[in-house]
C-alpha cells in the first residue's frame, strides 16, 4: 500500500487491533516525538499492529501541515504507516480529537464491533521537560490489547497543540 496517496482508506480492515494517531508537521509536541513514533511502528506493526496518522489541521491557517509538506515530512521521517489528511475535519470530529498529538488504540473481539481500549498520551515527555521520551504510557497500552489484556491503569490525556479549525468552522 503507498504511503503518499489520496485514496481513502479502511481503518481495521487488516488487523485486529489498530492505533490512530492523530499528528501534524508544525507542532512543537509532534516534532518532539515524530522519531519515536516511527520506533513505535517499527517494534508493534510486525506484532499484527496497523497505524494510521492522520492530520486534520486546516491548511489554509496551516499550510504547513497540508498534504505536499506531509508527504515530505513522511519521507523525511521514513513514515512506515499511513499518513492521511482530513481536508473536511470530519475524522477528527468524529474521534473527538482536540489536539496533536492525540493517540487512539482500538481492539476487536471476535465479531464484535471494534471498541477503544485506549485513549491517551504517548508518554510524560514534552519538549523542554528534560524526562526522556519512552513511549510508556502508548508502549504499555499495546502490550495489553496485543495479549488480549485488560488495560489496568488510567490514561493521562495527550498534551500539545490544538487542532487548527478551518476559520468559518472552529470549534
Amino acid at each position: 500500500m503507498p504511503l503518499l496517496s489520496s485514496k481513502a482508506m479502511s481503518l481495521g480492515s487488516t488487523a485486529p487491533d489498530f492505533e490512530v494517531t492523530f499528528i501534524c508537521n508544525h507542532c512543537p509536541f509532534v516534532v518532539h516525538l515524530k522519531k519515536d513514533i516511527v520506533k513505535l511502528a517499527n517494534d508493534y506493526t510486525p506484532r499484527g499492529l496497523a497505524i494510521a496518522a492522520i492530520s486534520s489541521n486546516s491548511a489554509v491557517t496551516y499550510p504547513q501541515d497540508g498534504p505536499d509538506f506531509m508527504a515530505e515530512d513522511a519521507r523525511k521521517f521514513e513514515y512506515t504507516f499511513p499518513y492521511l489528511y482530513d481536508e473536511t475535519q470530519e475524522v477528527a470530529r468524529a474521534y473527538g480529537a482536540v489536539c496533536t498529538p492525540e493517540f487512539y488504540l482500538f481492539k476487536k473481539n471476535g465479531n464484535q464491533p471494534f471498541e477503544l481500549a485506549y485513549h491517551g498520551q504517548f508518554d510524560d515527555s514534552r519538549p523542554n521537560n528534560n524526562k526522556p521520551i519512552t513511549g510508556s504510557d502508548l508502549r504499555q497500552a499495546l502490550d495489553c490489547v496485543l495479549s488480549d489484556q485488560p488495560i489496568n491503569f488510567a490514561p493521562k490525556p495527550s498534551v500539545g497543540c490544538s487542532i487548527k479549525w478551518h476559520p468559518s468552522e472552529n470549534v
